[in-house]
């Protein structure tokens, strides 16, 4: 129970970092803060800041809802504080990932970062018995699914109908990666053993 608690307030935690970074950074000047890989040997904060910048209105309330959505799912999994830990290493990692694709000389959002977390939510639970398990394979599947459609290997920009902005499917791919990897050395993926009720 005091795994549970501890967790959830991490993982809570994080999601108000991601939120509260970006609402931050949009006052702040986004060349000083976005990811850009000729820059990353001289200024490795980038790994972390490219998050917190957003390139429209549109671009940002979309990613503060998607750390409201990860926020409630991960609560409600009662996730363990490994999960954060989890999530909290794969932020860095999934924008190490994006030098694969040199052509993307700037890089901003949570969409990455919010991918890897929905990647470790879905270990956890794939991992656990029954209804939960259940649950986390329909992320997982959901998950790559969208991953595929969105074509990562195509190039490294999308321009998907209905956004203002373009889109690097790299980054999501990158983050559900570094999530599902980061989960696994972790242990999150270990089969959880049914409780056994006391007769």
């Amino acid at each position: 129970m005091a795994d549970q608690a501890a967790g959830r307030r991490a993982w809570l935690s994080l999601c108000a970092l991601a939120a509260a970074g970006a609402c931050i950074a949009w006052l702040a000047p986004a060349m000083a803060l976005d990811w850009q890989p000729a820059q990353v040997t001289a200024e490795p904060w980038r790994l972390w800041t490219a998050a917190f910048v957003h390139w429209s209105p549109l671009h940002l309330a979309a990613n503060l809802a998607g750390c409201a959505v990860l926020a409630a799912l991960g609560a409600a999994a009662a996730l363990p504080w490994r999960a954060a830990l989890a999530w909290g290493l794969a932020w860095p990692l999934t924008h190490a990932a994006l030098l694969a694709q040199p052509a993307l000389a700037h890089y901003g959002g949570l969409s990455g970062v919010l991918h890897a977390g929905v990647a470790v939510v879905a270990v956890a639970l794939i991992a656990r018995q029954g209804r939960e398990r259940a649950i986390g394979a329909a992320i997982a599947f959901g998950l790559l699914a969208k991953l595929l459609l969105e074509r990562p290997w195509a190039g490294p920009l999308a321009h998907p109908a209905g956004w203002d902005i373009a889109v690097a499917p790299l980054a999501h791919a990158a983050g559900a990666m570094a999530g599902t990897l980061c989960a696994l050395v972790l242990g999150l993926g270990r089969r959880v053993p049914p409780t056994i009720a006391p007769r």
